[in-house]
C-alpha cells in the first residue's frame, strides 16, 4: 500500500466554499458495499436507510474561535492558531500549544498582543518552540484565554476554503456543545433539528460522544509508505451512559453508524473484541487504514475527503479502496460538491 494509491483528480470548482442551505438539502451518495451499488439522493432522505434499532453516533465537539490576529511588540502582524491547552504553566500563566505565522520569525521570548483596544485584549509571550513547529504561548492576566478568544478570535477554516463565512455558526453542527476543536466534524453539518427529530421519532437512537478534532486533520501525509505516518493525538470522551446506549442498540440487533471519521476513530479506540464500547477519556492516535478490522462501525455517514489523506484511507478501510475511488469518480462526474462544506456519502 502506497500513498499514491489514494490519489484522484478533482476539478477545483467542485470544492465547496459555502454550506448547503438548508443544511439537509445537500446531496447524498449512498454506497452499498455489498454489490457496489450507488444511489444518488438528498441528505434529508437519510432516514430511509436507517432501522429502528440503529444507533447514530454524533460527535458534539464545538469549534473554538482559535485564530488570533495580532502584532509583535515591534509592530509586525502575527497570527496564532490555538491548538490545545499545554497542561503546564509558565510563571503562573495559562499556556497553549499553537501554530504561528510567520513561523520562522516568531521565536521564544517574543511578546505578542491581540485585540488591542478591545474588551477581549490579550497579551502573550512565546516561551518555547518545538521541533515539530508548534509553539508554547503563555498568556498574561487572570482571564481564561478561551473567554477572551470568544470576543476577539476568529473561526479557523480549512485551507481550501477561501471565502469568509457569512455566519460562524455555519461551521458548527447544530448539536455542537463541548468546546475544544479547531475543525468541525463536517459530516454532521448536514443535520438540522427537524431532521434529527424525524430520525428520533422513527425509533432510532442518537448518541453524542466527543472527539476534539485537531489541526492534524489538515496535515498532509508526507511519506510514501502510509504505515510510517504518525497521527496527531486528539482528545476524546465517551461516558458510561453513552457507551451503554450504543451497546444496548447493538445487543438489540441494531447497527452502530458513526457520523464522521472522528466518531469512527473514537469508537474504534474504545471498542473491545466483542464489539462492546467501553467508557473512557484520553488521547487517540489511532490510524485507520486498509487492513483495519472494524469492531464498532457497521456503516458510516461521511463527506468526500481530500486525496492522499488519512481520511480517505479510513473510508477505504471500511468500503475498499477500489470501490471508494469508483464512487468518488462517479461523484465527480455527477458534479457533487467536495470537502468540508460539500455533499455527503452514506456507506452501508
Amino acid at each position: 500500500m502506497r500513498l499514491s494509491d489514494f490519489d484522484y483528480a478533482l476539478p477545483q470548482e467542485l470544492i465547496a466554499q459555502h454550506p448547503a442551505s438548508p443544511r439537509d438539502s445537500a446531496r447524498l451518495l449512498v454506497l452499498h458495499r455489498s454489490g457496489g451499488r450507488i444511489e444518488h439522493r438528498t441528505f434529508r432522505d437519510l432516514p430511509d436507510y436507517l432501522r429502528p434499532s440503529d444507533v447514530l453516533v454524533l460527535n458534539d465537539t464545538r469549534v473554538i474561535p482559535a485564530r488570533l490576529l495580532g502584532r509583535k511588540r515591534t509592530g509586525g502582524a502575527v497570527e496564532v492558531l490555538l491548538l490545545r491547552p499545554a497542561g503546564e504553566r509558565h510563571g503562573g500563566r495559562e499556556t497553549w500549544e499553537a501554530l504561528v505565522r510567520p513561523g520562522r520569525r516568531l521565536r521564544a521570548g517574543l511578546r505578542l498582543a491581540f485585540g488591542e483596544g478591545q474588551a477581549g485584549e490579550l497579551r502573550a509571550e512565546i516561551v518555547a518552540a518545538r521541533p515539530d513547529g508548534i509553539r508554547l504561548v503563555a498568556f498574561d492576566g487572570d482571564r481564561p484565554v478561551l473567554a477572551a478568544a470568544r470576543e476577539i478570535g476568529k473561526t479557523p477554516l480549512p485551507p481550501y476554503i477561501h471565502e469568509p463565512l457569512d455566519d460562524p455558526a455555519d461551521y458548527q453542527t447544530v448539536y455542537a456543545a463541548d468546546e475544544g476543536a479547531v475543525a468541525a466534524p463536517t459530516a454532521g453539518l448536514h443535520f438540522t433539528p427537524e431532521l434529527l427529530a424525524r430520525i428520533r421519532a422513527s425509533g432510532i437512537t442518537t448518541v453524542t460522544i466527543t472527539m476534539h478534532i485537531g489541526v492534524g486533520t489538515f496535515r498532509p501525509v508526507t511519506v510514501e509508505d502510509p504505515a510510517q505516518h504518525r497521527m496527531d493525538a486528539e482528545w476524546f470522551e465517551v461516558t458510561a451512559a453513552e457507551a451503554e446506549a450504543i451497546n444496548a442498540g447493538r445487543r438489540a440487533g441494531g447497527r452502530v453508524i458513526p457520523v464522521g471519521t472522528s466518531a469512527v476513530r473514537t469508537l474504534e479506540t474504545l471498542t473491545d473484541a466483542a464489539g462492546m464500547v467501553q467508557a473512557g477519556a484520553g488521547w487517540s492516535e489511532l490510524f485507520i487504514r486498509p487492513g483495519h478490522r472494524f469492531r464498532a462501525a457497521d456503516a458510516l455517514v461521511t463527506n468526500f475527503h481530500l486525496p492522499r489523506t488519512t481520511l480517505l484511507m479510513l473510508v477505504s478501510a471500511l468500503a475498499g479502496r477500489e470501490l471508494i475511488l469508483r464512487a468518488y469518480a462517479e461523484a465527480v462526474a455527477e458534479r457533487y460538491r467536495f470537502y468540508s462544506f460539500g455533499d455527503a456519502m452514506l456507506i452501508l
